[in-house]
């Protein structure tokens, strides 16, 4: 194993906060990346017009439960292949990789066939009037498709990330990704396919991701044996596995079900309404996916260390992890009340979904400087493997609090109670993740007395 030796050093040995920059931008970048490219998606749809652009809107959510199987597997499998790499246990950790893998690419192969079978009533309950569901059935067909290589990729990536390689996961997130926004404007405008480009783009971008996932697993820089022999279907690895992950796939459909909600509640003010929606959601993405791209690179910092019983680097890693987040989330805020209006306007000439959007876009950010703070915490609590505590707090912010938000504050104040939800569900989010973040301080000071 003298090749994990540099890896091993990063996590156990580095300074702190060099660590976290290596292990954590490498994934800020693809990250980034990724939301940049449905940011840039939504801008070339958004030339077909309103509708196309709120099909795009409504079938988006689908993805996130695709995500969700992925990250049960990944990150679930990641957190605990960190613990198994902390404590030594090397072949244990090749069987955990394989058994996440395989299990996330039978079940994505399942999701895709139920859903394209049921797929008029998803996208009616994700948010799609009759005016935006023969969109939304044209784009989603192609779109759910590509998702099946989504789910092995995020499982992919989480598992590369275990093992200290986020370097590679930025290669296949960036590429792919890129590939993604040159073949967008080729396939919907020169080649004339109309919304469905927008879906072949993906499904090709997807494809190339894979690829490369695959060549990294086959060649020398990789020290986790990904391979049949080594799916090992087991009581004992699905529980470490699923008791992590369970959150992060709740946590996706929790989101994802926040984003039908909202396009439902925005249907009634008109297609504008939800492709104005629609367009904030991808430009809030492209902060949170920052924040969550630096958390991929603490994950394996923290379960690392808390195996091998090094309290004090621990406490360290997480402390600075909040600071430099949340000094990111000041910033964000900063910058999206001031160019609200200028950004929006990039994705529509319509001066209702301009105007509905710039209020949502501000509304959205009003507690966002919380956000690093929230991720911080449930991050750590689910890299340490406590699940129930982790999965608690990953779900609050789209879930336990956004949820009944949503459903409740449109009844009394119309849009401004869409637009409003997300800084509610914020707030209630902060104060529960403050009685965690002293829960856990404590938890850790005990061993290292």
């Amino acid at each position: 194993m003298n090749k994990t030796n540099n890896r091993i050093k990063l996590m156990n040995e580095e300074n702190v906060t060099k660590a976290l920059f290596k292990l954590g931008i490498p994934m800020v970048v693809s990250m980034l990346v990724i939301a940049l490219y449905n940011v840039v998606d939504t801008y070339f749809v958004s030339s077909l017009g309103t509708s196309q652009v709120a099909a795009v809107s409504v079938a988006f959510p689908i993805s996130l439960i695709f995500s969700g199987i992925g990250l049960t597997f990944g990150a679930g499998g990641g957190s605990y292949i960190s613990r198994l790499l902390g404590s030594k246990e090397y072949n244990k950790a090749n069987q955990v990789a394989s058994t996440a893998l395989f299990s996330s690419l039978i079940i994505g192969v399942i999701l895709v066939l139920v859903i394209l079978v049921f797929l008029s009533p998803v996208l009616k309950f994700m948010g799609a009037t009759e005016t935006i569901l023969p969109y939304a059935r044209s784009y989603a067909v192609i779109f759910v498709i590509s998702m099946l290589f989504s789910t092995v990729n995020v499982t992919t990536g989480n598992i590369v990330i275990s093992q200290g390689a986020s370097n590679i996961t930025l290669t296949a997130m960036i590429i792919g990704s890129i590939v993604n926004m040159i073949l967008d404007p080729i396939c919907i405008f020169l080649l004339n396919m109309g919304i469905q480009g927008a879906a072949i783009a993906t499904l090709i971008s997807q494809f190339i991701t894979s690829g490369i996932y695959i060549c990294f697993f086959y060649s020398d820089k990789n020290y986790i044996e990904v391979k049949l022999s080594n799916f090992s279907p087991n009581k004992k690895t699905y529980i470490q596995i699923i008791k992590i992950g369970i959150s992060m796939l709740l946590l996706q459909v929790l989101s994802s079900l926040s984003m039908s909600f909202i396009s439902k509640s925005a249907s009634t003010y008109g297609d504008e309404a939800v492709a104005a929606i629609g367009i904030v959601l991808r430009i809030v993405t492209l902060g949170t996916n920052v924040v969550f791209g630096f958390m991929k690179g603490f994950q394996p910092m923290a379960g690392f260390n808390y195996g091998a019983k090094n309290y004090e680097r621990l406490k360290e890693s997480t402390i600075s992890s909040m600071k430099l987040t949340t000094a990111f989330c000041i910033i964000w805020t900063v910058i999206t009340f001031v160019f609200a209006k200028p950004v929006v306007s990039l994705f529509s000439t319509d001066q209702h979904v301009i105007q509905i959007a710039e209020r949502a876009l501000k509304a959205n950010t009003l507690m966002f400087f919380t956000f690093g703070f929230q991720f911080t915490y449930s991050t750590l609590y689910l890299s340490l493997g406590k699940a129930l505590s982790g999965g608690i707090l990953s779900i609050c912010r789209q879930g336990i609090f956004f949820i009944p938000v949503i459903l409740i504050l449109p009844l009394k104040f119309g849009l401004n109670g869409i637009i409003y939800s997300q800084a509610l569900a914020d707030l209630l989010t902060t104060i529960v993740t403050v009685f965690f973040a002293m829960k856990i301080k404590l938890e850790l000071s005990e061993p290292a007395k």
